[in-house]
């Protein structure tokens, strides 16, 4: 079965090169996709949060605000932010809960659900600093990725 499937990958990349085509993970040209232009902009500073994490309204209204994010200016260049924008509203969060007052992930009621465990000392402590520090106790957040068995609170 598995020679199969890439035998089957194999002839469709080379049919693809064939025709011109480029396949999906790549942007047209060669150039990087929406999502690595997102991971690379927002992982520069912070942890790329995950687009489902918030609603296509909120990301609309984040992006719309770079110049002013959360007391510091992170304007990018207009087609990287209309990309990246794209990308973000198209892979939002659809579930209810996730549109906040405010454009803190923090704020959501979904994250204060999940995190309504969480001890306050917590978040003080100087390894986490501050709630939206998902990477000092989600040791895969890089990468997407916040299941429980891989959260190591920092004591």
């Amino acid at each position: 079965m598995k020679s199969t499937t890439m035998h089957a990958t194999a002839t469709a990349l080379v049919l693809m090169s064939t025709l011109g085509l480029e396949p999906a993970s790549a942007a047209p040209g060669g150039g990087a996709t929406d999502e690595q232009r997102w991971k690379a902009e927002c992982s520069s500073c912070h942890v790329a949060y995950p687009p489902k994490l918030l609603s296509a309204q909120t990301w609309r209204r984040l992006m719309g605000g770079l110049d002013k994010h959360f007391g510091t200016d992170a304007s990018i260049e207009p087609a990287s932010e209309a990309a990246i924008g794209a990308y973000l509203e198209q892979n939002a969060g659809r579930k209810r809960g996730l549109e906040a007052t405010t454009l803190r992930i923090t704020d959501t009621p979904w994250f204060r659900r999940e995190h309504d465990e969480v001890a306050p000392a917590v978040w003080t402590k100087p390894a986490v600093k501050s709630a939206s520090n998902c990477g000092a106790c989600h040791t895969a957040a890089d990468s997407g990725d916040f299941r429980e068995r891989n959260i190591r609170i920092p004591r």
